[in-house]
């Protein structure tokens, strides 16, 4: 099986760890940390799986990231509660169902389903 990982730049996998794990229903799949805050962090939800990286450094800044999900509207539902997203559910014209939200560290995140 091939699988592509997005590597996301974050200031601190603590609190990464509480924003995905703890507002987004990820789970830890592996840790690389002496302290808690540096590092990498390997998270997971299903089959989608992000790793997280501080301080990430020669790969840029403000990335994004694009989860492709079974049901968009389920998880702005469940992650609106949660967090703050930075645009609702919409259909777009080339045939998905889309919003997005932002991370702390500035990373969007674009989920994107089928339309309803």
């Amino acid at each position: 099986m091939e699988l592509a990982i997005p590597i996301l730049p974050v200031d601190d996998l603590g609190a990464a760890r509480d924003f995905y794990v703890g507002r987004l229903g990820f789970e830890v799949d592996w840790e690389a940390s002496e302290d808690g805050k540096r590092g990498l962090l390997g998270v997971r939800r299903g089959t989608i799986r992000i790793t997280l990286d501080c301080p990430m450094e020669g790969h840029g800044r403000d990335a994004c990231v694009s989860l492709q999900v079974d049901d968009a509207d389920r998880y702005y539902e469940e992650w609106r509660q949660r967090t703050e997203v930075l645009r609702p559910p919409r259909d777009e014209p080339w045939g998905a169902r889309t919003f997005d939200l932002a991370d702390p560290f500035g990373n969007t995140i674009f989920v994107m389903g089928p339309l309803r």
